[in-house]
């Protein structure tokens, strides 16, 4: 397991490359979502970031958690390398965190994002980390 406030520089140069990514999310029926996504995870602040739509199902299950937010996973594999970063999700709509988002994105996956104006950013608190990168 990778230790979340002093992951291995290996782990972190993981989550450097370009890789999908899976999110998972919880329904309100308690059944499992799992997406494709991009992720750009900032260990010092101990936040990992997906852009995407507002009207999408990922965002409603994480709204339909309440305002504390909603347990998620993040996860990425290559091969036998996996990781998985774990935490609490909430929605950021402010034009300045999608913005900051958005170049993170940019810069993991080499590609500016299309323009979106419904863009929203899921944060994701981390307060887990699994792995063998």
């Amino acid at each position: 397991m990778a230790d979340v406030r002093n992951p291995t520089p290996g782990y972190l140069a993981f989550w450097r490359e370009r890789h999908v990514c899976t999110l998972t999310t919880l329904r309100p029926d308690g059944t499992p979502h799992v997406v494709p996504v991009g992720v750009t995870y900032d260990p010092e602040a101990g936040v990992a970031r997906v852009i995407t739509g507002k009207g999408t199902r990922k965002v409603a299950n994480i709204l339909a958690a309440g305002p504390e937010g909603a347990r998620v996973a993040v996860c990425q594999m290559h091969k036998a390398r996996w990781a998985t970063l774990e935490g609490v999700a909430t929605i950021r709509s402010e034009p300045e965190a999608v913005a900051d988002a958005e170049s993170r994105y940019a810069e993991r996956y080499e590609r500016t994002p299309r323009p979106n104006p419904e863009r929203i950013v899921i944060e994701i608190a981390v307060d887990r980390a699994l792995g063998n990168a």
